[in-house]
This record gives structure tokens, C-alpha cells and sequence, in this order.
């Protein structure tokens, strides 16, 4: 594919659905069949704050988040007596098969005499994040600097508390996402989801 090809590619998948993204991929098959594992790798998920987070104690939560992919279960650190918790913690998931998918989290607050109490749970769908690390192999996206690749848009059928975007960053590509909480009256999670092949070129 020619460079002025690659740049055309790209504009023109910024908006597309998953749909239109899926047709961009089959009008190079000859890249498709190619790629092989190459999102074999990590899935780094940094769990970056939560905010206005319910109230499960006398005034306040203990709250933390604990993370699924699979069979495969992480959970950040308790932060106690806050509504509004910034953790930045990074966790890792490693992938030994190609990425798809949903992320799940919940967030609960930790008592020490009883269960723990909910306090809302969000999922991520990763079908996203899994066709833009395939645009990125197709064009040959510069492992330095940031491009974007695509934008996904809130909907009923995702957490997504507003737009949000896949870049590649240096190589890796990175989705930074806003979760609305599902089953309680408030609260939202911030999210950055990065993807690390270990074959892919660099």
C-alpha cells in the first residue's frame, strides 16, 4: 500500500462504525491473512479515578474496582473514605489468543465485618480497540508520536459516557474511556486501555 493510500485509509476510518471499519479491513485481505497473532500480547488496563461513587457506609465508601477479562480477574488497591478515589493503578491481562471480547469491571466497597457491598458495575466492549490494532498493522502507523485511528460514540448498548478515541501512541494503542456505572444512581470510572502486541513491527 502506497503512503498516499495509507493516509486516505485513515481519514476516511476515523468515524466509521465497526460495520464500516470491518469492510475496510476485507478491501485488503491480502494484509488480513497476513497478520497472523500479531495482537498476541498484553492488555494493560490502568484504572485511572472514579466519581460521584455511591455511598454504601455511614457517610462515605471504601471503594475498589475489580477487573475480568476471561478467566482472568485483577483488582486495584482499597482507597478508604472517598467518593471520588484515584487509584492509577495498571493492570495487566495477558493474551493468548487474539483479543476480543468484553472487559468487565465492578467496583465495591469493603467492609471488614460483612460482605462487601456493591457499588456498580460497567463493561468495555474490546471489538474497538481489537479492529484498530488491526487498521494500525494494515497501514503501517509510525511507532513514534500519535495517530488517531478511530472514535467510538456512546450508545444503549455500551457504558461510554461520552466519545471516545483509539490512538496509537508510540507504538502501543490506547483507548482512554469514560464509564457510566450501571445499577446504582451514580458514579463513573475512567479508564486507559492500552494494547501491546508482542509481534507486531515496529
Amino acid at each position: 500500500m502506497l503512503e498516499g493510500e495509507r493516509e486516505i485509509l485513515l481519514t476516511s476510518c476515523l468515524n466509521a462504525n465497526f460495520h464500516d471499519l470491518v469492510a475496510v479491513l476485507l478491501a485488503f485481505p491480502e494484509s488480513f491473512l497476513t497478520m497472523g497473532d500479531q495482537q498476541h500480547g498484553l492488555l494493560k488496563v490502568t484504572v485511572v479515578q472514579g466519581k460521584r461513587l455511591v455511598i454504601r457506609d455511614f457517610k462515605s465508601s471504601d471503594p475498589y474496582v475489580i477487573v475480568k477479562l476471561g478467566n482472568q480477574t485483577a483488582r486495584t488497591k482499597v482507597i478508604n473514605s472517598c467518593l471520588n478515589p484515584v487509584w492509577n493503578e495498571e493492570l495487566l491481562f495477558s493474551l493468548t489468543e487474539p483479543l476480543s471480547g468484553i472487559l468487565n469491571l465492578e467496583v465495591f466497597d469493603k467492609d471488614r465485618f460483612k460482605a462487601d457491598d456493591k457499588m456498580g458495575r460497567a463493561e468495555l466492549n474490546l471489538q474497538p480497540i481489537a479492529s484498530a490494532a488491526r487498521l494500525k498493522q494494515i497501514i503501517h502507523v509510525s511507532s513514534s508520536g500519535q495517530t488517531v485511528l478511530r472514535k467510538v460514540v456512546p450508545d444503549s448498548d455500551n457504558c461510554l459516557l461520552r466519545e471516545s478515541t483509539i490512538s496509537c501512541i508510540d507504538g502501543e494503542v490506547v483507548q482512554c474511556v469514560w464509564l457510566k456505572l450501571r445499577e446504582v444512581e451514580s458514579g463513573e470510572i475512567e479508564l486507559k486501555i492500552k494494547l501491546t502486541s508482542t509481534s507486531s513491527s515496529t
